[in-house]
């Protein structure tokens, strides 16, 4: 077990993206391990109304972090598969791993963020429907970016002999979970590399 922290920084996806890359600097050169970064694509109200406020996109932001960067590890944390179809997430998610030279972490949840998904028209679905599709969608990631073609036949989604090329730096590019219900959590068990949790150290 290891005995040692590694700290990491998570700035809002609000700030622009000069103030970002002045922590990313700072961050470098002070030794930090990682930078995280939401993906969301307006600021959250817990129903549906939707306020003005900037909110930059998590991959254009990762990519530019990982053009000034050298030796951060990088990270979404989460990118929601009600959004995100796991054919783009694993071609991104190859793509900056290559750019990073192989300092990618790829962060996944299943979505939760009312407003966005009302006002853009993405289905959220019924919790059960939700982590049922999570559940499909982490399997497809995973052949994707390990395997040379991936078949799959779900209730969510249908995948015929589909690559993923350029493959990633990383022979296995670790997946982040974020999650903290108790079947997510399983599936994060069986299928991820990381998990990322609010609570106290008695939930965890």
């Amino acid at each position: 077990m290891s005995t040692t922290l590694d700290f990491s920084v998570w700035p809002s996806a609000e700030r622009p993206w000069a103030e970002v890359a002045d922590l990313v600097a700072w961050a470098e050169d002070t030794g930090w391990h990682g930078f995280w970064y939401a993906d969301h694509f307006m600021p959250n109200t817990d129903d549906e109304r939707v306020v003005d406020g900037d909110v930059h996109e998590v991959w254009t932001i990762l990519s530019a972090v990982a053009a000034v960067s050298s030796t951060l590890r990088l990270g979404s944390l989460v990118s929601p598969t009600t959004v995100r179809h796991p054919a783009v997430l694993a071609n991104i998610a190859a793509s900056l791993d290559r750019v990073s030279s192989g300092r990618l972490v790829l962060g996944i949840g299943a979505g939760w963020q009312i407003n966005e998904h009302r006002a853009y028209g993405f289905d959220l679905l019924s919790p059960k429907d939700r982590v049922d599709r999570f559940e499909e969608a982490i399997q497809i990631v995973r052949s994707l970016l390990t395997e040379p073609r991936t078949t799959f036949s779900g209730r969510h989604f249908t995948f015929a002999d589909a690559t993923c090329q350029p493959t990633p730096v990383q022979s296995r590019l670790p997946l982040l979970v974020g999650t903290g219900g108790p079947r997510m959590t399983g599936i994060t068990v069986r299928h991820a590399d990381e998990w990322n949790v609010w609570g106290t150290p008695d939930t965890a």
